[in-house]
């Protein structure tokens, strides 16, 4: 079923296409072809201003969602690793959009508390075991009708596994995803559907 889907998937062109075959080669972890699709479809419903997105990694989604619109937005994104900053920047600017995307350089979860602004579209993709403490600092910054996107819920399918069928190491990933799917499933602030698309994406509202 996966293979068929991505069957019609078309790829990236251009700098774009350039930027995710390089990150693929370089194991730079960027989004699955399935959730192209999703945010591409989410992108064009919803034609958001303000966009906030948490793990930039090497400025593939960021630049995936500006060629998308054009313009007439701006992004607010976030990167702790400096080597994949220094990449997301030249990636940016080969692609001209310097002044609609802004990268926020530390860490996510302490620089979203300065944040004040209020967006319209929000992607998670960044440490899952992060997730629950993005969350509260993204609903501060969200209005009714906002949209929260999550990637990876699905942690490669561990987080279907019993807990102490999870590997040590990754048990505090496990734990913490299935409070997130959790709250975010019955949280009285949110309309949330889990989708399984590609390793799991969670596309909620804002009410």
């Amino acid at each position: 079923m996966r293979d068929f889907i991505i069957s019609y998937i078309h790829d990236d062109e251009g700098i774009l296409g350039d930027i995710y075959s390089e990150a693929i080669k370089t194991g730079v972890p960027v989004i699955r072809p399935e959730m192209k699709d999703l945010l591409r479809t989410l992108i064009v419903m919803n034609r958001p201003e303000k966009i906030l997105e948490i793990g930039t990694a090497v400025g593939y989604s960021s630049l995936f969602i500006a060629d998308i619109l054009k313009s007439g937005f701006s992004i607010d994104t976030f990167e702790l690793d400096p080597d994949r900053i220094r990449i997301a920047k030249g990636n940016i600017s080969k692609m001209g959009y310097e002044n609609e995307i802004h990268i926020h350089e530390g860490d996510a979860a302490a620089l979203l508390k300065d944040m004040d602004r209020k967006y319209d579209f929000v992607f998670i993709d960044a440490a899952k075991a992060q997730y629950m403490i993005y969350l509260e600092e993204v609903m501060r910054l969200t209005h009714p009708g906002s949209v929260i996107v999550t990637d990876n819920i699905f942690t490669d399918g561990e987080i279907l596994e019993s807990h102490f069928l999870v590997e040590k190491r990754y048990r505090t990933i496990h734990d913490r995803m299935r409070e997130y799917i959790y709250k975010i499933k019955n949280d009285d602030r949110l309309e949330t559907a889990v989708l399984s698309v590609a390793d799991g994406a969670a596309v909620s509202v804002v009410k």
